[in-house]
């Protein structure tokens, strides 16, 4: 998205209200030149977007935000990682450009979007030696044999919980992406 569409943008939440092209227009005239078309064309394109609703008023549209300014800047930092032909390179450089401040935001973030520790969490094997470890060895063998699709020795086939895994975990990524994923804080 461009440095006009983010201006304009900026305006529509600025005023949290129904605006006009023309609005916008006077607005934006006080920093730099600008035709009234140029304008129009701009709404026109966030219009088209999704950004922006418009309802007739007259000859004229009021445009009015459809999301916040918080999932505007979501969608901009997706489409720019989404050109990048190595993703996990992408979040290595994106990651080490942050402020502390920043970092803090993002892991801020990260422990909104976790899912409970009991689905997350990972059950530890009982010592060796422990009543019922030759047991849980091998159900977590099977487990884990389950989790990769390698066929069982017993006769009945692994069952699957049917709990979808949460998006973006490293069970859903390749192994290569998997690695980068986890050191990058989850995604």
């Amino acid at each position: 998205m461009g440095e006009l569409e983010d201006a304009v943008m900026t305006r529509v939440w600025k005023w949290n209200r129904p605006v006009t092209v023309r609005e916008v227009l006077e607005d934006l005239q006080q920093e730099r030149s600008i035709a009234y078309t140029t304008v129009m064309t701009v709404m026109d394109n966030l219009y088209q977007k999704g950004w922006v609703r418009r309802e007739a008023e007259g000859r004229a549209y009021r445009y009015a935000a459809v999301s916040t300014r918080a999932a505007y800047a979501a969608a901009l930092m997706n489409e720019a990682w989404q050109r990048s032909d190595n993703q996990a390179a992408a979040l290595v450089a994106f990651f080490g450009m942050m402020s502390p401040e920043q970092r803090d935001a993002l892991g801020d973030a990260m422990r909104v979007i976790q899912l409970p520790a009991e689905e997350t969490r990972e059950v530890p094997a009982p010592p060796e030696g422990a009543e019922g470890a030759e047991e849980s060895e091998g159900a977590e063998e099977a487990g884990e044999a389950a989790e990769a699709g390698e066929e069982q020795d017993s006769p009945e086939p692994a069952q699957d919980s049917g709990a979808p895994s949460a998006p973006g975990t490293a069970a859903e990524l390749p192994e290569s992406e998997g690695g980068a994923a986890e050191a990058g804080g989850g995604r």
